[in-house]
């Protein structure tokens, strides 16, 4: 049952990346660039928090530091875990052998192979999370990375507000 779950999860993430490549395709937009965001101390001792505006899609883009590389991401609280494609992966050095791909995704462009894999530490405006869970797509299925709930579950509190992703720590 929780390997369902999680598949579905990860469905469901991928099919919104999808709908997104669709939606760019259809209307010739260019990508937007990721939200640089800064961390904010709260008043409350020790609390951390970075607002992510969303873009003119309504999407949450923002950049996560992993293995010293700044990468993109779009939030998705629909995904179960951290998707990257395989580009992205190879710039901190992480490339999965053919055999480490063994976990079946079923995307809108049908059924793939994922490597599943353990970041070590996840950094998004100072913001640190550690031992995340992730999977690693080809390409061909997965043009944006995504930031799931392996991340955003470690957080002390996350939340949409007024057109903006808050995430605590």
């Amino acid at each position: 049952m929780r390997g369902i779950m999680f598949l579905a999860a990860v469905l469901i993430g991928l099919g919104t990346v999808m709908a997104q490549v669709a939606d760019k395709m259809t209307t010739g937009s260019a990508m937007a660039k990721a939200a640089v965001v800064a961390p904010r101390e709260d008043a409350r001792a020790g609390v951390r928090s970075v607002s992510i505006p969303s873009d003119r899609r309504g999407h949450f883009q923002t950049e996560a530091r992993i293995e010293g590389q700044r990468i993109g991401f779009m939030v998705d609280t629909g995904a179960s875990v951290i998707a990257l494609n395989e580009k992205s992966a190879a710039r901190f050095g992480l490339r999965p052998s053919r055999a480490d791909y063994n976990a079946t995704v079923t995307t809108a462009n049908g059924t793939i192979k994922a490597a599943r894999t353990r970041l070590a530490m996840v950094e998004i405006g100072g913001l640190i999370v550690r031992d995340v869970d992730a999977m690693v797509l080809p390409d061909v299925a997965l043009s944006e990375n995504l930031l799931g709930l392996s991340f955003l579950s470690k957080l002390k509190r996350f939340e949409y507000a007024n057109g903006t992703m808050v995430l605590e720590q």
